[in-house]
């Protein structure tokens, strides 16, 4: 018979009432294990039931009961842990009406400890025979309908609970990006970089062109931003004689939600000094391939339909990628060194939108005030970007888009910046430091003087006090290892790879799984380019 879950609700809470008025505790306060599910099968998960029967094995195991087939006087069970089943084996002759009783009584969901010998069924799958059964957790309310193939979107980020139970390869996406995150640490630890930690709260926002969340301090009666990038605090780092720093650090910006962006999000920021951005290229591509063998065992790494090889960089400047890429329906196709010329971008661009008008396409936006390095970025993002599917590394960004980036030396309107893009988008951003107080001064004070939601509201003066100080020369990045983690698990969303992602807040329906609320139950309380995305 089927039940709402309201009536579910109340016929496990039932069950619950009856079995402490035995004397059992519902929810005991610990468990000793001899083995967890995935290591009964990774040792005993080939011996034979003539092997077991020779060489008996105890085993005392814990899980979540996801499964229960009772007959008659005996029953079968499936135990989940660690993404992995067990099966059990409960029978009244052996382990007495008192335990049998209980069994009886349990539900799909329940946690409970099973102590007994390993054997062999008719079918040869491994099992325990149960001697002693303990509940461990009675569960409430019920799996979500079919959950054990739960696909609803708004469940599975919602509920990741859920989603970690009925879905296995959700658990793996999460034990990679654990894996990665540690090799990224065993990889800078091992080159002599210190991991630190900088504040979250920030009294100026900064770092990054992003609209921050603004929060404030009560004792201190001011104003906080969380914080949008670390950057200027570990440029800081350096400036104090850490010459080789590195953070993974939560940042939060303000901005709409897709399928790469996220409003809280992870990144990576390390910074060397005396290094300039070719060495930072280098770092990342050594980094990169080793993060995918980590991964995926290769550096040839299934995404989507195509096969991305980590063993291989392309490298192109800005202006080439969008030559390269430049569509047949807005020809002559432009040179590189046209594509820089003054006032050459502005008719580019024109161009472009000629043709994107009589092909149906969105065209660019074109500000008066725009500049020619603006332009040439509005270029690349619409032309080139979502190109860019094997791993390619984009340099010599025009200094409009890169305030924080040294000027190349041969010619000042170009920085020494770089992105390295890979199955369509960006998860790479670094340069060559700015270390000229008045350079970065004045293109601080440039971007507050152009405005907007993203830009700057004050200037960040202790900053330029700390360049003033003196800088080394120092090669920086940003790696969004959000992004890395999608591509590395083949996931198409940044939600797959978040473990709880900011949603809407739901509205009146609810899933299968949550009743109703009344007294009886329980209360259930486009990417905008940024400027120096780091």
């Amino acid at each position: 018979m089927e039940f709402e879950p309201l009536d579910q609700f109340r016929q496990r809470r039932k069950k619950r009432i009856e079995i402490a008025e035995k004397g059992i505790d519902v929810y005991p306060r610990k468990y000793h294990t001899s083995h967890s599910i995935e290591a009964v099968l990774a040792e005993f998960g080939e011996r034979t039931g003539p092997e077991l029967e020779a060489a008996p094995v105890q085993v005392q195991v814990a899980g979540r009961l996801v499964a229960l087939r009772p007959h008659g006087k005996a029953g079968f069970g499936h135990l989940q842990g660690q993404g992995r089943r067990l099966q059990i084996y409960v029978k009244l002759d052996e382990v007495g009406a008192e335990v049998f009783d209980l069994f009886r009584a349990l539900d799909i969901g329940d946690i409970v400890g099973i102590s007994g010998r390993l054997f062999r069924t008719k079918t040869n799958e491994l099992t325990v025979r149960t001697e002693k059964l303990t509940l461990l957790a009675k569960a409430l309310l019920p799996l979500p309908e079919k959950w054990h193939g739960l696909e609803d979107v708004d469940t599975r980020y919602r509920q990741r609970y859920l989603d970690l139970i009925a879905n296995p390869e959700v658990r793996e996406v999460f034990l990679k990006r654990a894996a990665i995150i540690k090799e990224i640490r065993r990889f800078f630890d091992e080159r002599g970089y210190i991991e630190v930690e900088t504040p979250m709260m920030h009294p100026i926002a900064g770092g990054a062109t992003a609209r921050p969340f603004i929060t404030h301090h009560n004792t201190y009666h001011s104003d906080l931003y969380l914080r949008i990038a670390p950057e200027l605090y570990l440029k800081r780092l350096i400036v104090g004689g850490f010459d080789r720093v590195y953070e993974i650090n939560r940042n939060f910006r303000n901005e709409g939600v897709d399928p790469l962006h996220n409003p809280e999000f992870t990144m990576l920021e390390f910074y060397e000094a005396y290094a300039d951005y070719r060495d930072m290229m280098d770092l990342s591509e050594e980094l990169l391939g080793r993060l995918a063998i980590t991964a995926c065992g290769s550096k040839q790494v299934p995404y989507g339909d195509a096969i991305i090889d980590f063993s291989h960089f392309d490298r192109l400047t800005m202006a080439e990628a969008v030559a390269k890429y430049w569509p047949p329906g807005a020809s002559p196709v432009p040179t590189a060194d046209e594509m820089v010329q003054s006032g050459q971008p502005r008719k580019l661009a024109e161009r472009y939108n000629q043709s994107a008008a009589s092909a149906g396409k969105r065209p660019i936006h074109i500000a008066a005030s725009a500049s020619d390095g603006e332009l040439i970025a509005e270029l690349f993002d619409e032309i080139a970007q979502d190109k860019l599917i094997q791993p390619t590394i984009i340099y010599d960004f025009p200094v409009a888009v890169s305030p924080l980036s040294k000027r190349r030396a041969d010619n000042p309107d170009f920085a020494e910046r770089f992105e390295i893009s890979i199955g369509g988008g960006e998860i790479c951003n670094g340069f060559s430091e700015l270390n000229d107080p008045e350079d970065q001064e004045s293109r601080f004070r440039d971007q507050i003087a152009k405005g907007g939601d993203e830009a700057p509201k004050q200037l960040d003066e202790d900053y330029i006090r700390a360049l003033s100080q003196g800088m080394p020369p120092t090669g920086g990045e940003g790696i969004g290892i959000d992004r890395l983690v999608m591509l590395l698990t083949n996931s198409h969303s940044i939600r797959d790879v978040l473990l709880f992602p900011l949603l809407r807040p739901r509205s009146s329906e609810r899933t299968e799984a949550e009743p109703p609320q009344d007294a009886s139950t329980p209360t259930q309380s486009q990417h905008a380019r940024t400027a120096e995305n780091k």
